[in-house]
């Protein structure tokens, strides 16, 4: 999960350096979205896997 999370994050600083227009926006958005869910997806799973 830790792997998507990056995947996510680049996709996201791209479209931003991309200037956030157009699809570049949407793809930003949704890619925020998912960095921020997988992130916690994986704070969840390291705490579960320590018990």
């Amino acid at each position: 999960m830790l792997h998507y999370t990056v995947t996510f994050l680049v996709i996201a600083l791209i479209a931003a350096v991309l200037g956030f227009g157009g699809i570049a926006a949407g793809a930003a958005g949704i890619a925020k979205i998912l960095f921020f869910v997988f992130l916690i997806l994986t704070i969840i799973s390291f705490l579960k896997s320590k018990k």
